[in-house]
């Protein structure tokens, strides 16, 4: 993977958590206050920039990185995965997506967690 891949993904990830969590403040404060679904959007956020942060370190790696890398591969494939299974799908759920998005949630949560399990491997040598 060249370091432009995880470098494109941490600016979609920005630009859009930043886009949606203007939107959520304000545009859609009401009606997620009404639902009572306002914490899940301000999480969904939070971890987005988060992770797109964290690919943005991930591209300076994979370019510096003498060989290819691949467990810091994996760590942004696997963390730009989870960012959309987890705060994609909190922010349907925010919006009244149908129940059957409840359980996907984890699952991008499980990717988040081996994205980090990856970079420390790739930390090690791997």
């Amino acid at each position: 993977m060249q370091h432009r891949t995880p470098l494109v993904w941490a600016g979609v990830l920005g630009a859009a958590g930043v886009a949606l969590g203007a939107f959520g403040a304000h545009a859609l404060k009401d009606t997620l206050q009404a639902a009572g679904t306002r914490d899940a959007w301000e999480t969904a956020v939070r971890f987005q920039l988060l992770h797109a942060a964290a690919l943005l370190g991930l591209a300076a790696w994979l370019r510096a990185a003498p060989a290819p890398a691949r467990a810091i591969a994996w760590a942004a494939r696997l963390w730009a995965a989870g960012t959309l299974l987890f705060s994609g799908s909190l922010y349907l759920l925010a919006l009244g997506g149908p129940r059957w998005l409840g359980p996907v949630t984890p699952l991008g949560g499980l990717s988040l967690i081996a994205g980090w399990i990856a970079l420390a491997f790739a930390a090690l040598g791997g």
